[in-house]
């Protein structure tokens, strides 16, 4: 039996995702890679983070950088002010797609709803991937890429 792209997106998730979404963007084996969800949930509730890496691999890639200081690491290489750009990039996209009649509580930061500096490299990368010219999620893909060749 085929998996519906519904399952396979819980099953790399890990949960039912909350709120509308949709996959935008598959990886060259045509699995889901990064899930886009809606900034403000079914219930009104805000939620800052939209875009989510699903891709088994890269994850597991992402968390290996993450669990040798990779978050501290990025956020000492990289200059703050490309960082900041970032985030107002991704704060605008994000705030794009909130309806302009809606009246509620609006999510708030950048990527991983932080206001500065580096909170979750799977955020940032998933983020660069689908056109974020995330300088975080960029740095994060040459740690892997440099970890498999040297």
């Amino acid at each position: 039996m085929v998996e519906t792209e519904e399952h396979v997106v819980e099953r790399l998730l890990g949960r039912k995702p909350k709120g509308p979404w949709s996959v935008c963007l598959y990886d060259p084996r045509g699995e889901p890679l990064v899930l886009e969800t809606s900034p403000i949930l079914e219930d009104g509730t805000p939620m800052p983070t939209i875009f989510w890496l699903l891709g088994r691999e890269l994850r597991q890639d992402v968390s290996r950088v993450e669990s040798r200081g990779g978050v501290r690491q990025a956020d000492a290489a990289l200059d703050p002010a490309d960082i900041a750009e970032s985030h107002e990039r991704y704060r605008n996209y994000r705030d794009s797609k909130i309806p302009s009649d809606f009246t509620g509580i609006r999510p708030y930061g950048g990527v991983g709803g932080t206001r500065r500096g580096v909170k979750c490299l799977h955020a940032h990368v998933a983020w660069h991937l689908v056109g974020g010219n995330d300088p975080v999620g960029l740095w994060t893909l040459n740690e892997i890429e440099g970890s498999r060749t040297g």
